[in-house]
């Protein structure tokens, strides 16, 4: 199969690029654009069309959403605008870009990927992989089957969601130190581990590029915890995988 297009988009950026699938890794260099402020549904999606004109690419496009997509519908909008709430965006993607796509939680298109290509590939049992950016992303893996739109950034954490303590984006927001930051981390990885037991933790997101900083500093527990293999092109690569099943 040639290479298939994958789009990740967040907070900050949204980045595209074709993906080699037999080793999961991008094919050539990704683009990025600023996510459009407000992110509401028609500029995010002529930003979208921006990264694949780029390319100038024609075939399924895999796309990545920060919120649970339920058949095509995105039916959260915590940190994007709320006029994608109800929205079948799967279908107003295909239509703008004029060729097929396809729509996932993004933490659960970084999930896939490091699980067939990354950190958790072979990794029996449970396996958490967390994104740590604008928010907090997860994918929980039971042998390698998926359970979609966990979204377990907004487990309770002191009262408010967990993301608003322990995101990439808090550790700017209240300019923490690596030590500072690792302590909420740790206390949001043990309200995960009381909840679901996992073998293994895959550490993702913006933030991974950086994981000497805080996973050493990290508290000893049951789980293994580790920095993802595909860094932060992990959803780009996990979205192309999902566009790929189109073909």
């Amino acid at each position: 199969m040639t290479a298939v297009f994958g789009v990740d988009i967040g907070g900050s950026g949204i980045k595209g690029a074709p993906v080699d699938l037999a080793v999961g890794a991008l094919a050539q260099p990704r683009h990025k654009v600023l996510t459009p402020h407000p992110a509401a549904p028609e500029a995010v999606i002529a930003t979208v069309r921006e990264v694949v004109d780029h390319f100038d690419y024609r075939g399924p496009v895999g796309l990545t959403y920060p919120g649970v997509v339920l058949d095509g519908h995105t039916r959260t909008a915590a940190n994007v605008d709320q006029g994608w709430l109800g929205l079948d965006a799967e279908r107003r993607f295909s239509q703008a870009l004029g060729q097929p796509c396809v729509l996932l939680n993004d933490a659960d298109a970084a999930g896939l990927a490091e699980v067939r290509f990354g950190a958790g590939r072979d990794q029996d049992g449970v396996v958490l992989v967390l994104t740590f950016g604008t928010g907090i992303g997860s994918a929980l893996f039971a042998d390698g089957t998926l359970v979609p739109n966990t979204e377990l950034g907004h487990l309770e954490l002191r009262g408010k969601d967990a993301e608003r303590r322990a995101s990439s984006a808090a550790r700017e927001r209240h300019q923490l130190t690596w030590e500072e930051w690792a302590e909420r981390l740790d206390e949001y990885l043990d309200l995960v581990e009381r909840l679901f037991w996992p073998k293994l933790v895959v550490v993702g997101g913006g933030v991974s590029r950086k994981h000497e900083k805080f996973l050493p500093l990290l508290k000893e527990r049951a789980a293994r915890v580790v920095p993802a293999e595909l860094r932060n092109d992990a959803g780009i690569v996990g979205a192309a995988m999902a566009a790929a099943l189109l073909v």
